[in-house]
């Protein structure tokens, strides 16, 4: 009964969310381009009233990280919801100004993925993903042409985890499934609020001023004004600073003019190297007897070894004799990325997109799936093994590889160039392998009609 109940509330609010945009839909053709404008933001704050709305009260139910996300999704709507507001009534700025314009709505967007990054061990990470991975809808009011599909573009983004977050809690918790349709029905409303009004892009007014170069300008809510840089003083003499110094004398003598001038020394005609050889033999001998000291080139830096997620890319770097490297918590989405490593071992465990080895010598990689490509750049002596399935193997500019297939990745692509000492070795039962040359030279003819290339003999 009470889940009926909510069907029937849902229902009614939608039908008023319609009628309200009818009404304003009907207010465009009396009040002109202009607003028209207005109208559109108006049908922004209503039609986000009932979807937002709804998911706020879901998300309180929930609590915890899923109800702290929830109110920075507010807090970034309604910024959006400014901005509209804003444009309605300004002229679109240069694209400096817009820049900074957007800038809050950015910053929102980061906030809120930043947030899923530090909870990665939230029971509820779920829910945290799929919010992060499609907040970038926000970004719409940036796309010139057609924002609509990318909205949709990021709503589909999030149902890869909408989707786990309802095998999870289908038949335990029935919020979470509440949870999911009116998170999901935020991006559908935006899209059709789109599609309705900014179909080509978004739209600013024609006749108002130059919009401003704060979101916040004149506005109730403006953010206090930064406080003026201090005035200049005398720096004291117990905390000199002198890159300050230097470079406040630099633009005083810049400021001089063609007055900067006066301050050289004049120079009589005897003392002129050019006129005089004698003062030149001079100069020779006193440089051979005082050779300028050059210290030797230092020698590059090490780097710190790294072993971090960056957003979508998991970063290895710069490990030197480390065998015990491991990556366990991946997702389809992320890449690992693997740069400047020297006689290391690492196992990638799970199924991602992507993995590219970088400029590493003597490197053992284990990986579980691959959904993508694997490719191998810039690099000496790497062995690679394929535990289940991978598409593409790609080397380039690599000397030394062997390539450990599995049974179910034996249909696998392998592409390489400028390489070398490649093999491939292929399962011949339960620990034995086979081992095949990948042919390093070509013989290339012309049959009369194109160039047929096939590996020579000698290479074959």
């Amino acid at each position: 009964m009470e889940d009926l109940m909510d069907r029937l509330e849902r229902a009614v609010t939608r039908l008023e969310l319609l009628s309200a945009s009818a009404s304003l839909s009907n207010s465009d053709c009396v009040n002109g381009i202009d607003g028209a404008s207005t109208a559109c933001a108006d049908t922004f704050d209503v039609l986000m009233k009932g979807p937002l709305t709804n998911y706020m009260n879901i998300s309180r139910t929930i609590g915890s990280d899923v109800e702290k996300h929830a109110e920075m999704v507010n807090n970034a709507l309604q910024t959006q919801k400014t901005f509209l507001k804003m444009a309605a009534k300004h002229q679109e700025p240069v694209q400096t100004v817009l820049c900074d314009l957007l800038k809050p709505i950015s910053e929102h967007i980061q906030k809120i993925q930043s947030f899923r990054e530090r909870n990665r061990s939230s029971q509820l990470f779920n829910h945290l993903s799929a919010v992060s991975e499609s907040i970038p809808a926000l970004g719409w009011v940036a796309v010139n042409q057609k924002p609509g599909p990318y909205v949709k573009e990021m709503n589909d983004a999030a149902t890869f985890y909408t989707n786990r977050v309802l095998k999870e809690y289908k038949e335990t918790d029935r919020r979470h499934v509440d949870w999911v349709r009116s998170y999901l029905s935020i991006w559908t409303e935006m899209q059709s609020f789109i599609n309705r009004h900014h179909t080509a892009g978004l739209l600013w007014s024609k006749m108002g001023p130059i919009a401003p170069a704060s979101l916040y300008e004149n506005s109730s809510t403006a953010c206090p004004p930064a406080p003026p840089p201090p005035a200049s003083a005398p720096l004291a003499e117990d905390s000199p600073s002198p890159g300050r110094a230097t470079h406040s004398a630099l633009f005083t003598q810049l400021n001089q003019g063609l007055d900067i001038t006066k301050g050289l020394k004049h120079v009589s005609e005897h003392q002129k190297t050019h006129k005089n050889p004698r003062l030149r033999s001079q100069e020779g001998q006193s440089a051979k007897a005082k050779p300028e000291m050059t210290s030797p080139p230092e020698g590059p830096q090490k780097k710190p070894p790294l072993l971090k997620l960056d957003g979508k890319k998991w970063r290895v770097e710069n490990f030197e004799h480390k065998h015990d490297l491991m990556i366990e918590e991946t997702e389809l989405q992320q890449v690992v990325y693997v740069f400047a490593c020297s006689d290391a071992t690492l196992h990638v465990k799970g199924k991602l997109n992507s993995i590219i080895v970088d400029n590493c010598k003597k490197l053992g990689l284990v990986f579980d799936n691959v959904v993508g490509i694997v490719e191998i750049i810039n690099s000496k002596a790497v062995q690679l093994q394929v535990l289940e399935s991978v598409p593409t193997i790609s080397i380039n500019k690599t000397e030394g590889c062997q390539l450990y297939l599995s049974h179910q990745s034996l249909s696998c692509h392998v592409v390489s160039a400028k390489s070398s000492e490649m093999n491939v070795l292929i399962p011949q039962g339960d620990d034995d392998y086979k081992e095949l040359p990948l042919p390093e030279q070509f013989k290339t003819v012309w049959d009369g009609s194109k160039l047929v290339t096939e590996p020579s003999e000698m290479a074959a």
